[in-house]
């Protein structure tokens, strides 16, 4: 009965997205940091971006919310794939070492304790020699 009814709510509206997601997760997160500190009034700004996210989700003009989140994804994913690429760099730092490439700054890869090496960047061919 529940579940029917909010399928029917949801007919026709705009529903959950990586903008929304990110909103629910910040105020979350401000939620946490305003119990902590104990800021007055600061549950305010949570349940603020609570309610534009629920806002956000069930309105039913669909191209501007998928504006907004196009516009939104714009600037969080270069941040997002540099988050990862730097975990996935502090991963590796036991069995490899990171150099750029002294001509197109690509970052490569290569094996520790194997000395010194002569290393062929794949992207721009440049040669260049370090110590592993």
């Amino acid at each position: 009965m529940i579940r029917n009814f909010l399928s029917r709510l949801m007919i026709g509206r705009y529903g959950p997205d990586q903008l929304s997601t990110a909103l629910i997760i910040v105020s979350v997160v401000v939620s946490l940091i305003v119990n902590i500190i104990g800021i007055p009034y600061g549950a305010i700004f949570t349940y603020v971006l609570l309610v534009l996210a629920l806002l956000r989700m069930l309105s039913r003009n669909i191209v501007a919310r998928r504006r907004e989140n196009d516009r939104f994804l714009c600037y969080w994913s270069p941040l997002k794939s540099r988050v990862k690429k730097f975990f996935k760099k502090l991963a590796g730092m036991k069995t490899h070492k990171y150099f750029n490439c002294p001509a197109c700054k690509n970052t490569l890869r290569v094996p520790r304790g194997r000395g010194k090496l002569n290393i062929i960047c794949p992207r721009c061919g440049e040669r260049f020699i370090k110590k592993s």
